[in-house]
């Protein structure tokens, strides 16, 4: 009983259970499709999400992520275009993991859309093999590899993402290493970071003027106005603040909330406290990216201050952070502030072991 309790424990699911928020957890099975480049992640029989790597996108992805009862949260462009959703920024896929300045390479905004003459500025991250599965941890481990253009590895990385749920929510955890290779890694402060979801059109904030932004390299995206019927989205951080008022400000969690298919359905992410740069930066749009950075803290404080974050060759750093799926209520911060809690107390425990 000892030993069980200690793996629940390593799991994170007996401190998702004492919060009181989540209830009893549901089995986790991985369906691998090689042929199609994923593996299909089933909680409690359902569809949950892919973990996708198909060469013709520039990141392995979670693509697309559900609700417990089916509700679709991730945007369908560009693998699935959907009625009524934007068509604007095709890098933003699912729930994906990447950076803007990578020695000078931006891999936050490499896609299809790039033009050959203009390749060489970016970068890719490349699935290099599934590591393991473990249906009864609900764990999948992956291992990829950052690249420039020419196939030279930056960064290799190793990735575990842990997956448990209820009748109500589906959680991820994503735990990602990162180690710099030969050359000395150089992640100099860009806003366009870190973990980042792009959200269905009834998520987004409803906006009543067009607007244009600009990447790192200087290239304008002009976001449209669209009909705002059905649209129900805003953000709430852990220091209160709401709407497009939470771009660029500190928190230990960021909530999207909303409805969808008359269902109250939400977002969390939540940061680590070993996390660099904690509590994170918030780099969420009202157009439905809905982003934590906590790498480009110039660009995000406007100057108010700095971190340059870089890995010497051979050495590595650890991104946790915990994305809590939830539909038929709105958590509240307590509810949030218990999720974070546990995740710490489970990480803490997993590195002890």
């Amino acid at each position: 009983m000892q030993r069980l309790i200690k793996r629940l424990i390593y799991i994170g699911i007996i401190p998702l259970l004492m919060t009181g928020v989540i209830d009893a957890q549901k089995p986790v099975k991985f369906v691998q499709k090689q042929s199609e480049q994923k593996v299909d992640v089933m909680v409690d029989g359902k569809f949950f999400t892919s973990y996708m790597y198909p060469g013709n996108i520039d990141k392995p992805v979670l693509y697309p992520l559900q609700t417990a009862s089916g509700v679709l949260v991730t945007r369908g462009f560009p693998l699935k275009n959907r009625p009524n959703e934007r068509t604007d920024h095709p890098h933003h896929i699912g729930l994906w993991f990447n950076y803007g300045d990578v020695n000078g390479l931006d891999f936050w905004n490499n896609s299809y859309a790039i033009k050959e003459a203009e390749k060489s500025k970016y970068g890719s991250i490349r699935h290099r093999q599934i590591v393991k599965t473990e249906d009864d941890k609900g764990k999948l481990t992956i291992a990829a590899d950052w690249v420039n253009q020419k196939g030279n590895v930056l960064l290799k990385e190793q990735t575990s993402f842990l997956f448990s749920g209820d009748e109500r929510h589906r959680v991820v955890d994503r735990i990602t290493t990162l180690t710099a290779q030969k050359d000395k890694v150089s992640m100099k402060d860009n806003k366009e970071g870190v973990l980042g979801i792009r959200v269905s059109r009834e998520l987004e904030i409803p906006a009543d003027k067009p607007e244009i932004f600009t990447d790192a390299q200087g290239n304008p995206t002009p976001v449209a106005v669209l009909n705002n019927e059905g649209v129900t989205g805003n953000f709430l951080t852990s220091e209160g603040k709401m709407g497009n008022e939470v771009w660029g400000t500190r928190g230990k969690w960021c909530l999207m909330y909303g409805k969808k298919n008359s269902e109250d359905v939400s977002i969390a992410i939540i940061d680590h406290p070993s996390n660099p740069g904690y509590p994170t930066y918030w780099h969420a749009r009202g157009y439905g990216l809905f982003a934590a950075n906590p790498l480009g803290q110039e660009a995000l404080s406007g100057g108010k201050e700095k971190l340059n974050f870089a890995l010497e060759p051979g050495k590595s750093v650890t991104f946790r952070y915990r994305i809590v799926i939830t539909n038929g209520y709105t958590p509240s911060g307590k509810d949030i502030n218990k999720l974070a809690d546990a995740f710490t107390t489970a990480s803490n425990v997993a590195k002890k072991q």
